[in-house]
């Protein structure tokens, strides 16, 4: 007797999470009756935070349903820009860069560079923010409240994927990059003690981070920055 099947149709923005020989169309999958759609799709590869509607026959499934032989499953990325009450994120100890830049773009962004799996869950969800990762495993988790895959290999495409996605208000320079500290002007006299002698002789305005202490300027880094923030809000279409 033949083995039950289901013919799932991914959508092109997610075929590259398959497999290289399952990205040229329809994949057959074998069901059983008991499996869930969710698993069925997640086992092809394919992160459920990355996925917007799922129809069966036309009709539109949620992740516990158990695909009967002969279905057409159709699976759709999630829609951009996706809704949140608050962006807030946590990304993983690979992301320092991204998160980095997050911050200076103004996103409250939290970040350790020794943090755990189980740790940023537990943050993620206490603190209601979104975890950022490549780890497909990560997303995987039950335990998750909301993650989201990052996508991209250089820190500039991953940040135009971040703000296309989720188009979170921008406010540059308002965040410090080490900590994620609010930022607040500070008067020249008052940091002058801890400036290199040439900043103290170039320039004359400065900011603070409230919680680490860490002082701030447009240097001549700034320009290069603000050129990387300029290009990822282009890009993704985002309003400062």
């Amino acid at each position: 007797m033949d083995q039950a099947q289901a013919v799932v149709i991914v959508a092109a923005e997610l075929r590259p999470f398959l497999r290289p020989g399952r990205r040229g169309g329809p994949v057959p999958v074998a069901v059983d009756g008991t499996t869930s759609l969710g698993h069925v799709v997640e086992s092809l590869g394919v992160p459920l935070t990355e996925v917007g509607r799922l129809l069966v026959n036309g009709e539109q499934a949620a992740p516990g349903y158990r695909p009967r032989h002969s279905d057409v499953v159709r699976v759709e990325a999630v829609q951009r820009p996706q809704q949140l009450t608050s962006a807030r994120f946590v990304l993983d100890v690979h992301l320092g860069t991204l998160a980095r830049r997050l911050r200076l773009a103004g996103v409250d962004t939290a970040y350790a560079n020794d943090a755990g799996d189980d740790a940023l869950i537990e943050q993620a969800n206490a603190e209601r923010r979104v975890l950022l990762t490549q780890d497909r495993g990560l997303l995987r988790r039950r335990a998750l409240w909301l993650g989201a895959y990052v996508r991209g290999a250089r820190p500039d495409d991953q940040l135009r994927d971040v703000l296309d996605r989720f188009r979170p208000q921008l406010a540059p320079w308002t965040r410090c990059s080490a900590c994620n500290g609010a930022l607040s002007p500070v008067a020249k006299a008052a940091v002058a003690s801890v400036l290199p002698p040439g900043t103290r002789r170039t320039y004359q305005t400065f900011s603070r981070c409230r919680t680490c202490g860490q002082v701030y300027w447009h240097g001549a880094h700034s320009k290069r920055l603000q050129q990387i923030l300029n290009a990822a809000v282009r890009t993704a279409g985002t309003g400062r």
